[in-house]
Parts: C-alpha cells; sequence; structure tokens
C-alpha cells in the first residue's frame, strides 16, 4: 500500500477559519461528505490521539457499493497531529470484511496562506488498493469543495 492520491484548492477565508472548520464536529460533518454521500459523526474527540467515527451512507448505493455494507462506508479516524492553523494529520481504518480495503491510511490536511486565502492539500497516503484512485482523487475534490462553500457561505 505506497499509493498515493491528492487534491488540492484555494479556499477564500483565512488558514484559521479553515483550521477551525476541520476541528468542528458540526462542521466536520457538514462538509465531509462527498457529493452523493451524507455522514453522521458517531463520536468525537479533537485532540492529538484522539479522534472521530464517520458513518457515511451513499443516497444511491447501486453505483457505488459501500465498503462496510451495501450503502455505508464507516471509518474510524485518528488525530495523529494538530498544527494550528498550518496541518492536520489522520490515520483512517475503514471497517470492512473484504481485505482490501484493510489498512491504515494517513490523509494530510496541509494549510497555506495563499493571498487573502488559503490553499489546502489533502495527501492521503497508504490508500487501500480496493479503494479507486480517480474516484478517490474526485471525492476528496468534493469534499474541499463542499468545505470552500462551508467556510467561504460563514463569513
Amino acid at each position: 500500500m505506497d499509493r498515493t492520491d491528492r487534491a488540492s484548492r484555494v479556499i477564500a477565508a483565512p488558514p484559521e477559519t479553515v483550521y477551525g472548520a476541520l476541528l468542528d464536529r458540526d462542521s466536520l460533518q457538514a462538509w465531509l461528505p462527498p457529493d452523493g454521500m451524507r455522514g453522521r459523526l458517531e463520536r468525537w474527540d479533537p485532540r492529538p490521539g484522539g479522534g472521530f467515527r464517520m458513518v457515511l451512507t451513499y443516497l444511491d448505493p447501486a453505483d457505488s457499493p459501500g465498503k462496510t455494507s451495501d450503502a455505508t462506508d464507516i471509518v474510524d479516524v485518528e488525530f495523529a497531529d494538530l498544527v494550528p492553523p498550518e496541518r492536520v494529520v489522520q490515520r483512517a481504518v475503514f471497517l470492512a470484511d473484504n481485505p482490501s480495503y484493510a489498512g491504515t491510511m494517513t490523509m494530510t490536511w496541509h494549510l497555506a496562506a495563499a493571498g487573502d486565502g488559503t490553499e489546502v492539500t489533502v495527501t492521503a497516503t497508504d490508500v487501500p488498493l480496493g479503494i479507486d484512485q480517480a474516484a478517490h482523487e474526485a471525492g476528496i475534490a468534493s469534499s474541499l469543495d463542499n468545505l470552500a462553500s462551508y467556510v467561504e457561505g460563514a463569513g
């Protein structure tokens, strides 16, 4: 599992605002699910060594069968490193019986000031082999679009 997926975009908000949306339960639950999914947080502990469990439900599972069940992906996420307002590092494990989804994927959210906004780059390393790269990168990009809409609309 040495594959790396990534996506980035500039968001019209300062790094502190974007970082806050990465570590606020209601915010994360609102913007993290990519298009075609809705999410629910089952636990929340925003500190290094803490984390969350997110249940992602496909709005139409016919074209995108879930990893945990036909309609869901459940992922346990640990906050491995928090550096305000520059970086959030998460370790994610999917709850799945299929061994192609096994392992711990690291998601690094890097925030850098870019003019009046923030360039957010998400890098996923050790991506499980069962996750399609193009779909995963599209999903990350969709989450970034949602994040941008969320924080830009709050301003």
